[in-house]
């Protein structure tokens, strides 16, 4: 039967239906907290999100592939959905951990250990960011969270509840400390976790590590220089009895013609490792092998399968990872970096970050990391490609942790964006890695005031739709790009400020030279009558279409 529908029910009939979902919600089990009755995060809002490109503080001239980001990671996250939705392959997030120890900041101040709704807090926040990072991740992206004690349980809940329990992947334990605690204390936390869910647990092709020592298993090197190793077809062991799997005793022909069948060494009636089918393909490949062996005093025929060395060794990686640097290198590093004594207390290892990534993402991928810090994970990408020619891209956002009582500090800006580029450029006594990134600022711009956009912030975000990299804003009626993009498969890109004579004739001489064109104006329907005769190009108004992709209409 077709469900009613709600217009269709009585007053009592809904008030019924209301009280069965909330019986239905307080019984479900799942984390819950005082999301009501908490303040509301200040970058809760429906404003459109700008950003802004400061020239100054980004490395190398542009076109930039990646891009630093400060501001509140909320608005980023919103700006950012406006041309990644989707296509981030890994997330890696080093969150606040709520110890109560000035480390997370709530609406410009501290949360400490004796806020009422501390827990409640934390809980928010991460919710509605985890929300907005689903959105970015590609069908079969990864996303790893860094925790502690503090927050853990609460976490694996919260990661169910936004991307579904079954897309868990993993927990795994990070050993943080490598000296002994001289506290007077009974028990010492010396290790932290990575939590590890996947988008769609089916769709993930997660990485294997490597593991060269495996060929040495393969004993055997044939002609071709080739290793390899023979494994008995026999089954041994538990259940290799014929009685537990019937099915998988049957008689092979041997080479002299005579059917063998499965025996063990006492005379017990055995069975195969592998069914029909498989002993088939064996047979097909030539990796089928026959060697002659004493058994119950006589010369048998005995089936071996042929096996050969993987020309990438690799095995699944262990869930506890004690065999990376600790904190106290990752500070190490940081001090060699800046030359300086301190300048971020809570930094992660280039290794930790890495082994995430070989997990999680490709030589192409796009990775994301949103609560950036001192930037490790575009120190871990810029380490990846350097060793293995890749072209992984990152995107990094961090606040600049500016507080009431602290209003100038900017970690972003000081810290990030500073250790990225002397990884890039080089430091101390270690080579530059090379790369370049955009510096952009989050600029929140009300509804009603989108129509006084500015061109830069428009001609950002339509790159940022549109294509792979960005490149400077420099100030004309037209601007234009014909170079390839692998986003939407467009062809050309253009965005037209004003129109005039020359901007026109300019406009039609390009638009001859490419087989399709996408074009924004403020100007649209006069643009579109003196572009009629062109049938290959598409003209979308300003700020309208903007608006649109950001999810609310404007007049």
């Amino acid at each position: 039967m077709k469900p009613r529908s709600y217009d269709d029910l009585s007053k009592q009939e809904l008030i019924e239906q209301l009280k069965a979902r909330d019986r239905k919600d307080a019984t479900r089990f799942g984390l819950v907290w005082e999301a009501d009755e908490i303040e509301r995060d200040k970058a809760l809002n429906s404003d459109f999100v700008a950003l802004d490109l400061d020239p100054a503080l980004s490395q190398g001239d542009g076109p930039w592939r990646n891009l630093i980001i400060e501001g509140d990671n909320y608005d980023a996250l919103r700006a950012l959905k406006l041309g990644f939705a989707g296509r981030v392959k890994c997330i890696y997030i080093d969150p606040p951990y709520n110890t109560g120890n000035k480390d997370f900041i709530y609406n410009d101040r501290f949360v400490d250990k004796e806020h009422a709704w501390r827990h409640s807090l934390w809980c928010e926040f991460m919710f509605r960011r985890l929300e907005l990072a689903k959105d970015l991740l590609a069908p079969d992206g990864v996303i790893f969270v860094s925790i502690d004690d503090n927050e853990v349980a609460a976490l694996k809940l919260l990661l169910g509840k936004v991307f579904a329990e079954q897309n868990a992947i993993a927990t795994f334990i990070w050993r943080k400390v490598d000296s002994p605690n001289d506290n007077k204390v009974a028990i010492t936390p010396d290790h932290e976790y990575i939590l590890a869910f996947g988008l769609n647990k089916d769709l993930l092709r997660l990485r294997q590590m490597h593991a060269p020592h495996i060929v040495n298993a393969y004993g055997s090197i044939g002609d071709d220089g080739i290793r390899y190793r023979d494994r008995l077809l026999k089954k041994n062991g538990k259940n290799s009895l014929k009685k537990d799997r019937p099915t998988m005793c049957f008689p092979l022909k041997g080479p002299d013609g005579i059917e063998v069948l499965p025996v063990h060494e006492n005379g017990e009636e055995a069975c195969w490792a592998m069914g029909r089918d498989g002993v088939e393909k064996h047979r097909a490949a030539n990796t089928l092998i026959w060697k002659t062996k004493q058994k119950l005093g006589k010369e048998v025929w005995e089936p071996y399968t042929r096996e050969f060395a993987p020309p990438m060794p690799t095995r699944p990686w262990p869930t506890i990872w004690n065999d990376l640097p600790t904190s106290r290198q990752a500070k190490a590093m940081l001090r060699d970096i800046f030359d300086s004594v301190e300048t971020f207390s809570t930094p992660k290892p280039v290794e930790l970050l890495e082994r995430a990534l070989q997990i999680g993402a490709g030589p192409n991928d796009i990775i994301l990391d949103f609560f950036a810090g001192s930037g490790t994970t575009a120190h871990a990408v810029a380490k990846l490609n350097a060793s293995d020619g890749g072209n992984r891209r990152f995107i990094l956002v961090s606040s600049t942790e500016a507080t009431l009582e602290e209003p100038h500090k900017n970690i972003c800006r000081d810290v990030c964006a500073e250790r990225v580029r002397r990884v890039m450029t080089g430091y101390s006594e270690t080579a530059g890695m090379g790369g370049n990134f955009a510096y952009l600022r989050c600029r929140r711009i009300a509804e009603s005031e989108l129509i006084d956009i500015a061109h830069e912030q428009v001609w950002i975000a339509l790159q940022l739709l549109h294509r792979e990299n960005l490149q400077p804003y420099t100030a004309n009626a037209l601007h234009w790009r014909a170079d390839e993009s692998e986003n939407e498969g467009l062809g050309a890109l253009a965005y037209v400020e004003r129109l005039g004579v020359g901007t026109m004739a300019e406009l039609k001489r390009l638009i001859r030279s490419v087989p399709s064109a996408l074009i924004y104006t403020w100007q649209a329907a006069a643009l579109r009558s003196r572009l009629a005769p062109f049938e290959h190009i598409q003209i979308e108004s300003i700020p309208q279409s903007l608006a649109r992709k950001f999810g609310f209409k404007i007049s």
